[in-house]
């Protein structure tokens, strides 16, 4: 074969073959690897983002100045809840009251007794429900409540840490019915520095993970169950 038709292979240099030969590989793997620890990068933000967001709207939640309702619901999960219902009943703010989520231990007459109500307000106008077992079965509770007697508008009296997934559970479940939000005023997460509260944290953020779960299970409908006692009976 002559010189003028012997083809020439290109000599790339030493160098340049090293730098080739020494590049990563950019994978479908890395590729996956990069893009989730972004998107967790993300949901972490969103979620922090959220909670931030929650806080501030417990802790600036206040009841209304004058508050008007056909009926109250008082959520049960501490005394000052009951106190503060009882007292909005005595005040004209409702027809009539509905405790929920009574423990089947306790009596009417207990629950009198700690109000300091007299006997004829608990005999005219005071429900005790006993078949709710969590927020969702107070949910239930209350709009069957709700529902026999034909109330339109209602007070919710309960925590204001425990006031958004409550009207979320109640939203729910009674589309129909407005429901004005009482919360009952935590010390603890009135002040600016809650934060460094350990316990406050604790409740906030353990809170905020049950609002969380209780919005995924609404919108999807998965891992929902009645929360009434009586569910549990017939079944």
């Amino acid at each position: 074969m002559s010189m003028g038709h012997m083809s020439r292979t290109p000599i790339r240099p030493e160098t340049e073959l090293a730098r080739s030969e020494g590049r990563p590989v950019r994978g479908p793997v890395r590729r996956m690897l990069r893009w989730g620890g972004m998107a967790s990068v993300l949901a972490m933000a969103l979620v922090f983002g959220g909670f931030l967001r929650f806080a501030d709207s417990v802790t600036t939640l206040k009841p209304p100045l004058d508050p008007r309702a056909d009926a109250i619901v008082v959520l049960t999960g501490g005394y000052q809840r009951i106190d503060q219902a009882v007292e909005l009943l005595q005040k004209g703010a409702g027809k009539r009251l509905l405790i929920s989520g009574v423990h089947p231990a306790t009596t009417p007459k207990q629950i009198r007794r700690m109000t300091q109500a007299s006997p004829e307000l608990f005999s005219c106008c005071v429900d005790i429900g006993y078949d709710a077992l969590d927020t969702i079965g107070n949910a239930q509770e209350a709009s069957n409540w709700i529902h026999q007697r034909g109330y339109k508008s209602v007070l919710v009296v309960t925590n204001n840490y425990h006031m958004p997934r409550s009207l979320a559970e109640l939203a729910y479940v009674d589309s129909e019915t407005q429901f004005i939000p009482y919360p009952v005023v935590n010390t603890d997460l009135k002040t600016s520095d809650w934060f460094t509260d350990p316990n406050a944290v604790r409740v906030m953020l353990a809170e905020y993970a049950k609002v969380l779960f209780a919005g995924a299970r609404n919108l999807t409908g998965l891992g929902r169950h009645p929360g009434l006692r009586s569910a549990g009976v017939s079944g």
